[in-house]
């Protein structure tokens, strides 16, 4: 027990008893074993207050990576995707198109006008009266 042997042990035995007495000496051995009973405690309980600690930081930088990994993601996806662009070289592309057909077909480009509704209405068909012979 903390690099001390079989002698060292007897000798502070004697010297505790010489000391304390034979009447003292019990309570002053079970007081010393509950204060490494507690010293014990207190280690092993800061021990695994650090270890949760570095656990949490571990934990924590690791969240921050997937941060960091999933916001260049995000951007890169942006880029790839930018719907603004992409109307525009659609709307380019179509209109290219209709000049293209318009030109070897000969015809004028007119602009469409977007077609009207119909308006259906429904007349009231006259019954024919009967005629009662009286």
């Amino acid at each position: 027990m903390f690099g001390m042997g079989f002698t060292e042990i007897v000798i502070i035995a004697i010297i505790a008893i010489l000391f304390l007495g034979p009447d003292k000496l019990p309570e002053a051995m079970v007081e010393i074993a509950k204060f490494f009973r507690n010293v014990k405690k207190t280690v092993g309980s800061a021990k695994e207050s650090l270890e949760h600690e570095l656990n949490v930081a571990d934990i924590k930088e690791e969240a921050l990576n997937y941060k960091k990994e999933l916001t260049k993601a995000s951007e890169e996806l942006n880029k790839m995707a930018d719907l603004g662009n992409i109307n525009e070289e659609i709307h380019e592309i179509t209109d290219e198109i209709k000049s293209v057909s318009s030109a070897e077909t000969g015809e004028k480009k007119v602009p469409h006008s977007p077609p009207k509704p119909e308006v259906v209405t429904f007349s009231k068909k006259e019954t024919p009266s009967v005629k009662e012979d009286s």
